[in-house]
């Protein structure tokens, strides 16, 4: 009985982290592109993979939907649709980030502002790390995606199943 208690509070704390990791990091990355939105659409249309019309909307749009999201998070307001989205996004960037790699162009990948053309050592250096960053932050969407109930989350009180709230009236009965 102890283990299955033990183990419930391993995984709430790990859902916290990685609620929070991929969270701070999505925050850190919005914030870093809005000051220069415009150098976010340059970012944008560095990949050479959509046009000036969608890498504007993408440069725009993209600092304020990751501080949205990264918001969200942190505060585990819809926690497992947040970690789904989070998820989502890392994977839209590693297939950018592995679309520029295999063409052989040489660019910063702009995720913390700045991004453009650098050097092609250091640019072919950086992308695996890069992919690697964004698999383990996809992996903290998919860990909360799958837990059923947040952990010292707004949603664990504000969404509470309705299941515990009848336990709840169901003990008071009892007394």
């Amino acid at each position: 009985m102890s283990l299955n208690v033990d183990m419930r509070a391993w995984k709430n704390w790990v859902s916290l982290a990685a609620r929070l990791v991929l969270g701070i990091v999505l925050i850190w990355a919005g914030a870093s592109k809005m000051g220069n939105l415009e150098s976010s659409v340059q970012a944008a249309l560095a990949y050479q993979i959509v046009s000036y019309e969608v890498a504007q909307f993408i440069g725009y749009s993209l600092p304020f939907a990751e501080m949205a999201l990264g918001l969200l998070l942190v505060i585990g307001l819809f926690t497992r649709v947040m970690g789904a989205m989070g998820a989502a996004l890392m994977l839209v960037f590693i297939v950018a980030i592995t679309s520029v790699w295999v063409r052989g162009i040489s660019i910063d990948c702009g995720c913390f502002g700045n991004g453009g053309p650098v050097d092609h050592a250091k640019a072919m250096a950086q992308y695996p790390w890069e992919i690697v960053r964004d698999l383990a932050l996809g992996a903290c969407g998919v860990w909360l995606l799958i837990m059923k109930k947040p952990f010292l989350a707004v949603d664990s009180w504000l969404f509470r199943p309705v299941e515990d709230i009848l336990a709840r009236e169901d003990r008071q009965k009892r007394r």
